[in-house]
């Protein structure tokens, strides 16, 4: 008896991400809104989702798109989810302890996530573009809007991380000319420091200078009158 094609069988260009830190149930109930959807709604419907489990979904996504159009050549309008699923992954066990000695085991589930997206058969394709060209499709515009918000968005978003990094980089060399200015100033003050140590060095080799040969000329004139007055004695 035969089932027909197993969904991790099933054709088309994959992207997985594994050991995700979400538990497979969470993933499935986001995988469920993507499944069998164009890759334009898919990515409208991750980009707003409330899910934190969405985010990684959506680059997943993102990530067999771009192994679509790079290695089987299709471009992105051409393409739709065409499986989805999540896989449980392995349990990292951790214990909380609780009241009179016991404890109590935290299961903190993985999953690993698979997105596989294909071709648009060629009568749906067809259909697809006439309503989007007749506008016939309940909607349409709407969607066009979100598409385009969603494309402005990523835009936003791109130009805000290069500005950071940008800001990162002029801080980071404005903190360098700072240390390097505080460098310079630190060594000019040594040298001040430096030289008005030296001249009062000087100021006091000079003073005590001054007072020996003071001194010296004090002891001379006492030496004088000394000589002086012995002379005077022997003379009366």
């Amino acid at each position: 008896m035969s089932f027909g094609v197993k969904t991790n069988e099933r054709p088309g260009t994959r992207a997985q991400v594994k050991y995700v830190r979400s538990s497979a149930y969470k993933a499935r109930e986001v995988l469920d809104l993507i499944r069998g959807e164009p890759v334009a709604r898919a990515l409208e419907i991750l980009e707003f989702s409330e899910r934190d489990i969405a985010r990684v979904i959506l680059k997943c996504l993102e990530s067999a798109i771009a192994n679509a159009e790079a290695n089987d050549g299709v471009p992105a309008e051409e393409l739709e989810v065409a499986a989805c699923f999540a896989d449980e992954g392995p349990t990292l066990k951790r214990w909380r302890p609780r009241a009179r000695g016991r404890a109590t085991r935290i299961r903190k589930r993985t999953c690993h996530i698979t997105v596989i997206v294909g071709r648009v058969d060629e009568e749906r394709l067809e259909l697809l573009r006439q309503r989007d060209a007749s506008g016939q499709r309940a909607g349409g515009r709407a969607a066009e809007a979100r598409r385009q918000r969603v494309l402005r968005s990523r835009q936003a978003k791109a130009d805000k991380r290069a500005a950071d990094e940008a800001d990162h980089d002029h801080d980071h060399d404005h903190d360098d000319a700072v240390e390097t200015t505080d460098a310079v100033e630190a060594v000019e003050t040594v040298d001040a420091v430096e030289t008005v140590d030296a001249v009062e060095t000087t100021d006091a080799v000079e003073t005590t200078d001054a007072v020996e040969t003071t001194d010296e000329a004090a002891d001379d004139d006492a030496d004088d009158e000394t000589t002086h007055g012995e002379a005077d004695g022997e003379d009366s």
